[in-house]
């Protein structure tokens, strides 16, 4: 597919059409409250840090977020457990501060809803590696979502990041696959990269489940089960990703 590839500080202009873009990520997602409120400020204040893929007839099919952070900074000897929700507090922290940022992290890589299969999110990894290496930076670290593991709920994420095909000896998972293809390194499981909750009201708007009894509840989309607390009226998710690294 013949792509336009460029940041967001170049075609502003682009940002509505950007957010507009149906996509697919799972409503629980979007009301994790560390996105909620950084996401608008990536595209806001670090523009240069946004990608967004056209099409030949100029609609938008592909967005990818990143931000920089001093991974230097005291307390920050490895890639933090928190993974994606930590490492853009760390990243707002740094900007607010003054911190001179040594490295990058991607945030998100999302392609339209009806142009999925076709390779754009590849094209955009690659394309956020050559952004990060033109801003002057080393390494890429992502936090990544698996993105089979939500039809393996029940796995353990260290044992499922881990596995491999026998045809190639590449990840099992697919978007684990793209990133491996395209030089990333796993690193290190990060167990608590996201975490929603809310009243069960709300998880049942989100879902459309009942969460009407206590326990593990398998979510369409969610890599884990939601943890339900019927009788106190609420329900968690805590998500694990996977932390690789891109030498760029």
């Amino acid at each position: 597919m013949d792509l336009t590839i460029t940041t967001l500080a170049e075609r502003p202009e682009l940002q509505a059409p950007m957010w507009q873009m149906i996509d697919t990520w799972p409503e629980f997602v979007t009301n994790d409250p560390v996105g909620w409120a950084y996401i608008g400020r990536i595209v806001a204040e670090l523009p240069e840090y946004v990608l967004v893929a056209t099409d030949p007839e100029g609609s938008v099919v592909g967005r990818a977020f990143s931000v920089p952070f001093q991974q230097a900074a005291e307390g920050r000897e490895t890639l933090p457990d928190g993974g994606w929700d930590q490492v853009m507090l760390w990243a707002f922290s740094d900007l607010r501060h003054g911190r001179t940022p040594d490295i990058v992290s991607a945030i998100e890589i999302t392609v339209a809803k009806d142009r999925l299969g076709q390779g754009i999110s590849g094209r955009m990894l690659a394309a956020m590696r050559e952004n990060v290496r033109r801003l002057g930076f080393s390494e890429l670290i992502a936090p990544l979502r698996p993105s089979a593991k939500s039809s393996e709920a029940d796995a353990l994420i260290e044992e499922y990041v881990y596995r491999t095909r026998e045809v190639d000896g590449l990840p099992h998972d697919p978007w684990l696959r793209v990133h491996v293809r395209a030089g990333g390194v796993i690193e290190k499981v990060a167990p608590a990269s996201m975490t929603v909750s809310g009243s069960l009201e709300q998880w049942r708007r989100w879902t459309g489940l009942p969460f009407a009894e206590t326990g593990p509840v398998e979510v369409p989309g969610a890599l884990v089960p939601v943890h339900c607390e019927a009788e106190r009226g609420y329900a968690v998710y805590v998500e694990p990703n996977v932390w690789v690294r891109h030498r760029v």
